[in-house]
């Protein structure tokens, strides 16, 4: 059996020389995504995994695109789809595993109703998760939208559609994964789950407002590319991450902060 390896970024180049030739070299964010792939390699020791941890800056779909990794997995499908349109490469979904449910915090606010007029609120700078960031708003009764921004998953919002906003509050876009060390200057803070938790903030218990689980487009997706999409290893870790025990496992440890979707 090959012991799981996960790596830092002084050691992610190495990986690709070192890695065992039937081994799944997969590319994923430390929390949870890292973390998930762990309890399925003891889920299942012979699929044999490196994992990867990828450090903020580096674009794991460009490491698929270029054949460094075999998969990846830390992004939903609208962000797969503007990477597609971005690098001129299609790629292939092999599973659909979990929700980060995004998050609005505050350090400085326990309520809606204490931020103030021209108030500050950060949001991710990307257009998928800024567009989710002002659904999110939206759905809180923070700003609205025009006429017929009312699906997330059909029509993608900017500051420029923004109909209403009554508090006049500032909209600052910021790279997502700087976001939580933004939280003490602004008044509120939309962060995505992964980098809520590896804050330390519990997204279930500490968000101001949390998306909804049910109709949610932003599931977490394995990606590989289309040539190895029926390779037996990629097949077999869609499996494990779609199974009744990992689902248990996600449910558990992230107590509604990571949602699982898919269960086979």
């Amino acid at each position: 059996m090959l012991k799981t390896t996960t790596l830092t970024l002084a050691a992610l180049l190495a990986s690709f020389s070192v890695s065992a030739a039937d081994a799944l070299r997969v590319a994923a964010d430390p929390i949870p995504h890292a973390q998930i792939l762990e309890y399925v390699q003891k889920l299942d020791p012979s699929l044999k995994l490196n994992i990867i941890e990828i450090p903020s800056g580096v674009n794991s779909n460009e490491l698929l695109a270029h054949g460094d990794v075999d998969a990846n997995y830390f992004q939903h499908l609208p962000y797969l789809h503007s990477q597609e349109q971005a690098l001129g490469q299609k790629f292939a979904v092999a599973a659909t595993v979990h929700i980060e449910p995004l998050g609005i915090y505050s350090r400085r606010h326990t309520r809606f109703a204490q931020v103030p007029d021209k108030g500050t609120v950060a949001v991710p700078n990307n257009v998928t998760n800024l567009s989710r960031a002002l659904y999110l708003l939206q759905a809180n009764g923070l700003i609205k939208l025009k006429p017929g921004f009312n699906d997330a998953a059909k029509e993608q919002a900017t500051p420029k559609d923004i109909a209403e906003n009554p508090r006049h509050l500032k909209i600052l876009e910021i790279e997502s994964p700087q976001i939580p060390r933004a939280l003490d200057d602004v008044d509120l803070a939309v962060i995505n789950g992964n980098f809520a938790l590896e804050a330390g903030l519990e997204p279930a218990k500490d968000a101001l407002g949390l998306e909804q689980a049910k109709g949610n487009p932003y599931a977490n997706i394995l990606v590989t590319t289309p040539k190895l999409a029926d390779d037996p290893r990629i097949r077999q870790l869609a499996k494990d991450l779609r199974s009744p025990e990992l689902a248990k496992f996600i449910s558990e440890k992230y107590a509604g902060s990571v949602i699982p979707v898919a269960v086979e």
